[in-house]
């Protein structure tokens, strides 16, 4: 069975958390900066950090519109907390300017929680990664406001607001899966694309 690589876009970020996770996952890392390392992954994960500064370096380091070929192209991507904002088709309360990459028909609210001291941690119910509860971490989060007739929701918070969605090739958490022992969604996400090289649906 060939063995899978699983990039983490390194521009800005929770790259070295989310690369760890990969690694205890027994899962290739190439830390992606430049556009010609898309080419050499199986799947992308945009990591939480800040959403505009990452939208600003990916166009000046050249790897917006690539990755957005290969995002069309069927690359599996998961994005989280900053990563969910970065791929939805539109940001609400975005910073004046700053742009998505349109690859998952969300709307996501920026901050929808409030600032770093309105973090918090919850239980959440994911029948897709089956029991106990994930716990979940969220880091002055986004919050999905509209969903999108093709996109699935994955979890939600005891007042219906959504934090987990999936649409063909892309996944989105609002929290960080990468901070907590509990590495069920990043599991769900190479398997993902375990089954994309092997010429399935992600």
């Amino acid at each position: 069975m060939k063995s899978l690589t699983i990039g983490v876009l390194a521009l800005q970020g929770d790259v070295r958390e989310h690369a760890a996770v990969l690694d205890e996952l027994g899962v290739g890392v190439v830390r992606v900066r430049r556009a010609e390392e898309l080419g050499t992954i199986d799947g992308l994960i945009i990591p939480g950090g800040e959403s505009s500064v990452m939208d600003k370096l990916s166009r000046s380091f050249g790897v917006r519109e690539p990755l957005l070929a290969a995002i069309a192209d069927g690359l599996p991507v998961y994005g989280t907390c900053a990563g969910m904002i970065m791929l939805s088709h539109e940001i609400l309360d975005g910073i004046n300017g700053q742009q998505s990459l349109d690859a998952l028909d969300v709307d996501v609210r920026r901050n929808a929680f409030g600032s770093q001291v309105d973090s918090f941690e919850t239980e959440l119910d994911v029948p897709v990664l089956g029991d106990p509860p994930l716990h979940a971490v969220f880091i002055r989060a986004p919050v999905v406001e509209r969903l999108g007739d093709g996109v699935t929701a994955l979890a939600t918070l005891d007042d219906g607001r959504i934090v987990a969605v999936e649409q063909g090739n892309v996944l989105a958490t609002s929290f960080h899966p990468e901070m907590t022992g509990d590495h069920r969604f990043h599991e769900y996400f190479v398997e993902r694309v375990r089954r994309a090289v092997a010429g399935g649906v992600a």
